[in-house]
């Protein structure tokens, strides 16, 4: 598939939604040809971990032994999950993740081109520079997202962790990166109904929305209550 029929195969309309703080859309009820459905390349946790299968190129934060696990599907052009990220996720860091109690599965649920593009820019970063990444990302959505020219101003935050002009071109032209992006999108769509950003799994419980601290801590509460 091109990288053209890729971005049509996308096929999201977003729109804003204030109730539950989230981006709602819709998305193509076909699965992509070979969608992460097929569960090639998967992995299952263990038990007290909710059973939820993990791929083996996902992104996470944390410790592999915590007891608690939260699958989060965020559009990095969408002003909720940037939200999540700025007022939220620092305290569920300090409390949950760095204290062991919860880890954290980033991927990938892009909204719209330009997201679809970040994404696969973000996806170039190894290791845990990558959430370092996500996290400028977020906190200068509205400068760079909103630019007169977005790519070539996140070409700029780009740079800034180490990623060439060269290096950013051909990320974002990575057709193979790019489908990657969208089959794990789609399994997130099919697997757990994901039809807002940013939306959460944990520990098998769908959670959505960009909930303040105490809202999101009482959901890691029971989670962590019925895994003990």
């Amino acid at each position: 598939m091109n990288r053209r029929n890729i971005l049509i195969g996308l096929g999201v309309v977003a729109a804003g939604a204030a109730a539950g703080g989230a981006y709602w859309l819709r998305a193509p009820q076909t699965p992509l040809p070979g969608s992460a459905a097929s569960q090639e390349g998967v992995m299952t946790l263990a038990a007290n971990d909710g059973g939820e299968p993990l791929f083996d190129d996902d992104r996470i934060l944390g410790s592999a032994e915590a007891p608690v696990t939260i699958l989060e599907y965020s559009s990095l052009t969408c002003p909720h999950c940037a939200n999540f990220h700025k007022n939220t996720l620092p305290q569920v860091k300090s409390e949950w993740i760095d204290a062991g109690r919860a880890r954290l599965v980033y991927r990938h649920y892009p909204l719209d081109q330009l997201a679809l593009r970040a994404a696969a820019a973000a996806d170039c970063i190894e290791g845990d520079a990558f959430f370092g990444f996500l996290d400028v990302l977020f906190k200068n959505q509205e400068r760079w997202a909103h630019s007169d020219d977005p790519l070539k101003a996140l070409q700029q935050l780009a740079a800034l962790a180490g990623i060439s002009p060269d290096a950013f071109e051909a990320c974002t032209n990575d057709e193979a990166q790019i489908t990657r992006i969208l089959e794990k999108q789609t399994d997130g769509r099919d697997r757990y109904s994901i039809a807002s950003t940013p939306s959460f799994v944990v520990n098998g419980t769908l959670v959505q929305g960009a909930m303040p601290y105490d809202e999101f801590n009482a959901a890691l509460e029971q989670a962590s209550a019925k895994a003990s």
